[in-house]
């Protein structure tokens, strides 16, 4: 029993850690840097650009960058953008980011189930109250409201 209970305590601290791939206390690679500094300055097509160049795309925060960046830009490849949301969650299916952003194009495409579903796992995956989990639930709230 003492084993299991061992077992059970570890996997929960692995799967917590999974929910991001780059963690605060890694220095991420030049790729994301990059990358975030375009999505920070809503240059959409400059990330789209480095993460392109990217030759490593098994990554579930370069897909999920991906998404973002495809979702975000004038006019938005919201279909690509899905596929690489997708990806990221196949990657890590306990993506905060791609959870969230993910539930956000539902949203655009007047998913308002899709959009539902995926606040309910990204509140299962977050270990205690989470920023994405709010955001998602906050343009869940707005949406309904527009209706």
């Amino acid at each position: 029993m003492k084993k299991l209970l061992t077992l059970i305590a570890f996997l929960a601290v692995s799967l917590s850690g999974m929910a991001r791939d780059i963690t605060a206390d890694v220095e991420p690679p030049e790729w994301f840097t990059q990358a975030r500094q375009a999505l920070d300055a809503k240059n959409y097509d400059l990330a789209i650009q480095v993460l392109s160049k990217t030759p490593d795309r098994s990554n579930a925060d370069w897909n999920n960058l991906m998404g973002y960046s495809l979702r975000l830009k004038s006019p938005p490849q919201l279909p690509l953008a899905e596929q690489y949301y997708k990806a990221a969650l196949v990657i890590n299916p306990l993506h905060l980011g791609a959870l969230e952003y993910y539930g956000e194009l539902m949203l655009m495409k007047n998913d308002l189930a899709g959009a539902e579903a995926l606040l309910k796992r990204l509140e299962a995956a977050c270990v205690s109250d989470c920023e994405e989990a709010r955001d998602l639930k906050k343009d869940i709230a707005n949406f309904k409201a527009k209706k």
